[in-house]
């Protein structure tokens, strides 16, 4: 058999640890350039990021026509790790430091690093994961050796373990809203775990159309709280992004926002034809919060939307009373002010939302080869793009 050279590899999780200390590295992308602009890795500067089509990068034997640092690693990017290293094996040849991203983009996306928060009195532990590729959030809430899990996604492996680890057991899980932008873990776990599944009853239908959707799932309503260990959530409605938007409100000290609050945006009215309509939901959302919320308390949203939204230690949140300062959102006094901003920050209308809701409310089933492909890129669930 012949002993062909093998690329060196590197795991999401090793990449984003570079990324996240700021060490060097150029990202070469050799999907073509329509996948790219789907969805890329965004994590490093703008001149370290390249796209150079596999078919084409392959031809080329002077490293002068690659157009690449020499003195700067590469790490090459493809759909699910095989291309890559393939040509990462040809870049060294050439005599760059190149290595394969094992998974490629499939598991870029699906990666959920967990970092650890401040803990509200009533918890033990509290775990922000970030999903990176999409610029998504979810939460592990710990009381009492008692788990909530908190808008999850497809593979929320990391969130059991974690949970494992620190020994304790899930006994709810729940989600702030039903998502557009990926598709929601949560329905399938409560189901594998037999805990309920927490939900506003205004999210259980398809929302263009209006279909009942075929989900399992306990209600929740404003002014409820979910009870685990010696905590609590208590479930304040905020609609506006969907209808049945929820915050998820512990100790009065930290606010889990989902889509309807973010650090630096708030969530778009317009992701079920009904614009004019849940803008004036959300400026009653906004109009609520700021009248209830104090301004110690730490927000925690669902998505975000790049890296001016972490705190140093890379954690995604915001002091409320910073964000009425610095949230252009919450900058309003007056009612027709606030939706003229809202309609004239409309977006493009991601079309794949709707095939994701239909999968969130239980009306389709989806392959995990066409979940991989719904869930390419970062979220568009912010006003104005986030």
């Amino acid at each position: 058999m012949l002993n062909l050279p093998q690329a060196p590899e590197i795991d999401v999780q090793g990449l984003v640890n570079k990324t996240d200390y700021g060490e060097d590295l150029q990202i070469l992308d050799v999907r073509a350039p329509s996948r790219v602009a789907s969805g890329r890795i965004d994590t490093v500067p703008v001149d370290r990021f390249h796209n150079i089509v596999g078919s084409s990068l392959i031809k080329i034997t002077n490293p002068d026509e690659v157009g690449l640092d020499p003195n700067i690693p590469i790490t090459v990017v493809c759909g699910r790790g095989n291309d890559s290293r393939v040509l990462a094996v040809h870049l060294n040849h050439m005599g760059f430091d190149a290595c394969s991203l094992t998974g490629g983009m499939t598991a870029w996306m699906s990666l959920a690093t967990p970092r650890e928060l401040p803990p509200p009195p009533s918890l033990d532990h509290f775990v922000q994961f970030d999903r990176i590729g999409k610029g998504a959030l979810g939460y592990l809430l710990v009381s009492n050796g008692q788990a909530l899990i908190v808008d999850p996604p497809r593979n929320a492996e990391s969130y059991l373990m974690l949970a494992e680890e620190i020994e304790a057991e899930v006994v709810a899980v729940a989600d702030t809203h039903v998502h557009a932008d990926y598709i929601s873990g949560a329905p399938a776990l409560a189901a594998y775990l037999r805990v309920p599944y927490y939900l506003h009853p205004r999210d259980s239908f398809y929302p263009y159309d209006g279909t009942p959707g075929r989900i399992d799932f306990r209600p929740i309503g404003d002014g409820d709280g979910i009870e685990f260990g010696r905590g609590a959530l208590q479930v304040v409605h905020t609609p506006g992004h969907t209808e049945g938007s929820v915050s998820y409100v512990i100790d009065r000290a930290a606010a889990l926002t989902g889509d309807f609050l973010f650090v630096s945006s708030i969530g778009r009215p317009d992701l079920a034809g009904r614009s004019s309509e849940w803008a004036e939901q959300l400026w009653d959302s906004v109009e609520l919060a700021k009248r209830s919320w104090s301004p110690d308390m730490t927000v925690y949203p669902a998505h975000y939307a790049g890296d001016s939204e972490r705190l140093e230690n890379r954690v995604v949140s915001g002091r409320f009373g910073t964000m009425l300062q610095n949230n252009p959102s919450l900058q309003f006094c007056d009612r027709d002010e606030f939706l003229h901003w809202v309609e004239s920050r409309k977006a493009p209308f991601p079309e794949v939302y709707r095939r994701i809701k239909a999968v969130n409310v239980g009306l389709i089933v989806v392959a995990d080869s066409e979940a991989d492909e719904l869930e390419i890129g970062r979220n568009e669930c912010a006003l104005g793009g986030s």
